[in-house]
């Protein structure tokens, strides 16, 4: 048996531009091993295989399969979701399955059930702060909503002319 020289002990260069998924690659696939994911497709394309609304209410956890006989009957996937939403998906939990069976093409999840962890977008939008209307328009919001004798007809018009004067600003 040769000995191993220093050579060998090198990482090999790939001598091309590599993306950052390429590179990232040997760091996240033994993470998403540990939570059940024998591949990143899951959650890579989470957004085209859920139904709607589940794209953007809930989100993978990890996938545990039956022991003895893997893939017989699918495993169970564990989907975060956000708080309002965990009735309503633990009810469509048969969709959700059958709607990822479908995109892989063969029995993957038999059932889904809510994960105990928080849910946690990492890429949803940010609010935007409404811009500060000045104040002459506010007058002129006020003149306009002096006639309407409901408080909480007035002030959702109110809300409704400032939200159109803002939009209009853009």
């Amino acid at each position: 048996m040769a000995a191993k020289t220093k050579e060998d002990d090198t990482p090999r260069r790939l001598n091309r531009v590599v993306g950052v998924a390429e590179a990232l690659s040997k760091a996240l696939d033994p993470a998403l091993r540990k939570r059940g994911f024998a591949s990143r497709d899951i959650i890579t394309h989470w957004a085209a295989m859920a139904p709607a609304p589940y794209d953007k209410v809930a989100l993978p956890d990890r996938l545990s399969w039956p022991r003895g006989e893997r893939g017989a009957e699918g495993a169970t996937l564990y989907l975060r979701c956000v708080p309002g939403h965990a009735l309503a998906l633990s009810h469509e939990g048969p969709l959700i399955a059958a709607a990822i069976n479908r995109y892989f093409g063969y029995v993957l999840v038999g059932a889904v059930r809510l994960s105990a962890e928080p849910f946690s977008t990492h890429s949803g939008e940010k609010l935007k702060a409404r811009p500060e209307t000045n104040a002459a328009v506010r007058a002129k919001i006020e003149e306009t909503l002096a006639p309407v004798a409901d408080d909480g007809v007035k002030e959702a018009l109110r809300q409704l002319g400032h939200a159109i004067v803002a939009k209009s600003k853009r």
